[in-house]
């Protein structure tokens, strides 16, 4: 919430909410529908997500494989990227000891607070239709592209599910992917979309 006040495209991630909550969450997030999520211990393991700037740790982790795997999810499969652990000097001994090799750094120049924070470029549709139905991202991308349609290039991420698909699109064609995917047929029928915010 306090993200949301200075206009960052924020997200939470955490045990509490319900899986199905977790997965759309994460879907937006892997679309870059969404430029950050807050997450607990919950996205410290099994999480895939490419091209992972940043990792800000805000609570030091309380065992080196909580810690590893919090800063592994960036900087993956030979792409660059940056872990940060924000801590006070009360928790400086626990820091050398999750990683010896750290570096204190100080905080940024208060300029950067002047820079205006970029919004995602994609926005995350929601099919009610998946695996089940049959749907394909071919068929997705056919429908969204079709008559009328929307250019590919404006088409990012599709995931389908048993019983979902998601797909992201550009902000500047939402209304008109809209259109075409909740008007048009997929499969010989009709499915609901709706965005997902």
């Amino acid at each position: 919430a306090a993200l949301g006040r200075h206009d960052f495209s924020a997200l939470p991630l955490h045990g509490d909410m319900e899986q199905k909550d977790r997965d759309r969450t994460l879907v937006r997030f892997a679309n870059n529908s969404v430029s950050v999520l807050v997450a607990s211990d919950v996205a410290a393991r099994g999480l895939d997500i490419g091209g992972l700037d940043l990792v800000v740790n805000y609570h030091v982790a309380r065992d080196p494989d909580t810690h590893l795997h919090r800063v592994g999810r960036t900087g993956r499969a030979g792409a660059s990227g940056m872990a940060c652990t924000l801590f006070d000097a009360r928790e400086a001994h626990r820091v050398r000891r999750l990683a010896p090799d750290f570096s204190d750094a100080p905080w940024p120049p208060k300029s950067l607070l002047e820079i205006k924070t970029p919004w995602p470029e994609m926005v995350t549709l929601q099919i009610d239709g998946g695996k089940k139905q049959k749907l394909r991202p071919g068929d997705i991308v056919g429908a969204l592209t079709g008559e009328g349609g929307v250019a590919g290039d404006a088409i990012g991420k599709i995931q389908v599910t048993d019983t979902r698909a998601y797909v992201a699109v550009r902000h500047d064609v939402v209304g008109a992917a809209l259109k075409q995917l909740g008007e048009g047929r997929m499969k010989g029928r009709s499915f609901r979309v709706r965005r997902l915010v």
